[in-house]
């Protein structure tokens, strides 16, 4: 068990790559419609941009939840990603893939640390 904090990082770093691929590669056409008919229903961009965040944590929730039979756990992964997504949107722009991914996986891997310890 002193790994978890790792193994959460490593399946919530796999979830995020699955949701990419799916929604770009596999669903894409449902996904643009999907954020046509939101960004109707909202008044702003950013509200658009919250609300599919929010659809993407949701997203992470239940991979991570039904990997770890732990809805706790899914909930804190989901969280801590909605969160380093919003803050490096917000405060760091032009982020290349590779240097995104990092970002997220130091950041939720020290999250998850503090949590359940070294």
């Amino acid at each position: 068990m002193n790994l978890i904090w790792f193994y959460v990082a490593i399946v919530l770093a796999i979830s995020d790559v699955l949701h990419t691929t799916l929604m770009w590669k596999v669903l894409n056409n449902f996904y643009i419609i999907l954020g046509g008919l939101i960004e109707q229903t909202t008044h702003s961009t950013w509200q658009t941009w919250v609300i599919h965040e929010i659809m993407e944590a949701g997203f992470h929730f239940v991979v991570v939840s039904i990997v770890f039979l732990n809805p706790t756990v899914g909930i804190l992964a989901a969280l801590i990603h909605f969160v380093v997504d919003v803050g490096h949107t917000v405060f760091i722009r032009g982020m290349g893939e590779l240097e995104h991914r990092a970002l997220h996986f130091v950041i939720e891997s020290l999250f998850f640390m503090l949590i359940y310890g070294l």
